[in-house]
């Protein structure tokens, strides 16, 4: 069957609306199709098209034409050849999608909606034409897209990718998902003056016009799709550290920068300390990289050491930030509020900038990079990480991968083989990276929030989606010394990781679906594989 979304014009409002189509794939009449065709064989026929494809945004666009022409063959490659397509229909080529979108583009695949429609948000979300079905909407408002900044309404393909990443990961419907992509202007220059730019033609407004905007959205969201978790996506750093506290308690709502990125990290470090002879609480954590992504992963991390025994202040004081100005510490100049937390407060030299210096100074056993900045983690960061401690646990995680900040190979050859890395033979041992990605996580979050008809999405959930994620990797992972579990295995993760948080939400009393509560853990899992969509 093929979901189409088609637009037509609605002489009655005077504006363009959309309608869906579900197009049931009715076998041919003889004569209009070949004598000897399977599907099978199609859907080698089309992955045989795709790699044919020299370019990745070609990969791209022939797969997002592939969805709209038979949705369920779309998602049968993405689950029978999961590392080679996720890495087209998400990150790194979602990120030259976006560059590119307002060139590439020719169906809608979502819903946008505009600064100009303030005062009839409510009216423009219900023209989605499966509002009753959605159950899960990611949101962006385009302005910090990956490592590439604002691209405006050239976001839309963000918000399209995470949904077909539920879908293949999760199993979550296609039909229940809702993109959206908030279009408050843009103060990217390029977008303004390119004639093709399908957004508004405008610098993005006051903070005060922005939040009343946003009560506005998410006032009707939770009025209009009261059964729809929102997952935000992408927001400039303070937007996404302010409406997530503003507005987590009104709906079903997380972070992923924020929320994901700390989970699927603290999951990758649960599993690195595994590896590495040093107790817990000996362990010291630097971030350089002091952006939303980065501080949402120390705030997270403070579980690493909690969940061990240690208090509060205590797990605050294994964690240091550095910024683009240096070390962050009290007293330094131009320290912004959400970085305050983690501020030294007992630092008393002077600024420290230069990473090698400052990693010899705090000795950390674990250096996580949020930067963007390639190469930043230098061979004598590297060798200084080696002399810290036995095996440095180093994690670059900027995005895309040519702005990480160092390679496998380097963290293993300036280490000499003993960095844990978040598949090269190094020496004749066969080393694998793990790949932090947030697809481990979101999913099964998701599928659990989903399934338990959560009223929010409380810390102690996100926590129990980085330990259930953890505690996945097989006995096969655990002795090839992975951190992260293989992403062929995705669907089974999320199912495992969909359990510990409906397990959270009830231990939270933030579920709905209080008949779950009777199933033992056994049960639950069976009935979450049970719910679980397959092409």
């Amino acid at each position: 069957m093929s979901i189409v979304l088609s637009p037509y014009w609605s002489p009655d409002e005077g504006i363009q609306k959309l309608k869906m189509e579900a197009r049931a794939k009715a076998p041919a009449a003889p004569g209009l199709a070949p004598p000897v065709f399977s599907v099978k064989a199609q859907l080698d026929r089309t992955l045989l098209q795709l790699r044919s494809r020299t370019s990745p945004i070609e990969k791209y666009t022939f797969l997002a034409q592939v969805k709209q022409a038979d949705v369920e063959a779309f998602y049968k490659l993405c689950l029978e050849y999961m590392p080679e397509i996720t890495p087209i229909i998400y990150t790194p080529t979602v990120g030259d999608a976006c560059l590119q979108y307002s060139k590439i583009y020719r169906n809608p695949e979502g819903l946008f909606i505009s600064l100009k429609d303030k005062g009839r948000i409510g009216n423009i979300l219900r023209n989605w034409p499966l509002a009753n079905e959605a159950r899960i909407s990611v949101v962006t408002d385009g302005s910090r897209i990956l490592g590439l900044g604002d691209l405006g309404v050239n976001g839309m393909p963000i918000a399209v990718g995470k949904l077909s990443l539920y879908v293949a990961g999760a199993g979550i419907r296609p039909s229940s998902t809702l993109p959206i992509t908030l279009d408050l202007g843009t103060n990217n220059s390029s977008n303004l003056s390119d004639p093709l730019y399908l957004g508004l033609r405008q610098r993005r407004p006051s903070d005060a016009e922005y939040d009343a905007f946003m009560d506005e959205f998410i006032t009707e969201m939770g009025r209009i799709y009261p059964k729809v978790l929102v997952q935000f996506e992408d927001f400039s750093t303070d937007h996404a550290f302010s409406y997530l506290e503003r507005f987590r308690n009104s709906l079903p709502l997380f972070n992923d920068d924020i929320q994901g990125t700390g989970a699927v990290v603290l999951a990758g470090l649960l599993s690195a300390a595994r590896l590495v002879p040093i107790p817990r609480n000996e362990h010291r954590i630097l971030l350089f990289g002091a952006g939303s992504a980065s501080v949402g992963v120390a705030k997270q991390l403070m579980s690493f050491f909690t969940i061990a025994g240690m208090n509060e202040e205590a797990a605050r004081s294994q964690i240091w930030l550095v910024d683009s100005k240096g070390l962050v510490y009290v007293g330094r100049e131009e320290v912004a509020d959400y970085k305050m937390y983690f501020a030294r407060r007992h630092y008393t030299g002077l600024p420290m900038k230069d990473l090698a210096e400052i990693v010899k100074y705090v000795k950390p056993t674990v250096l996580l990079g949020l930067s963007t900045i390639a190469g930043a983690f230098t061979p004598e960061v590297i060798r200084q990480m080696s002399q810290n401690t036995p095996r440095p646990i180093i994690f670059p995680l900027s995005n895309p991968v040519h702005l990480s900040e160092c390679t496998f190979a380097e963290a293993l050859t300036h280490s000499n083989g003993t960095a844990v890395f978040a598949t090269e033979v190094i020496g004749g041992v066969r080393r694998e990276p793990g790949q932090g990605n947030n697809m481990y996580i979101f999913p099964g979050l998701g599928l659990g929030a989903i399934l338990c008809r959560a009223k929010s999405v409380t810390d102690s959930m996100v926590q129990a989606s980085a330990l259930g994620l953890a505690g996945s990797l097989s006995w096969d992972e655990r002795a090839l010394e992975l951190v992260y579990p293989r992403i062929e295995r995705i669907r089974e993760i999320s199912a495992q990781i969909a359990v510990k948080v409906i397990r959270a939400a009830q231990k939270a009393g933030v579920d709905r679906s209080t008949d779950l509560k009777r199933m033992n853990d056994t049960r639950l899992l069976e009935f979450v594989k049970g719910k679980m969509w397959n092409p």
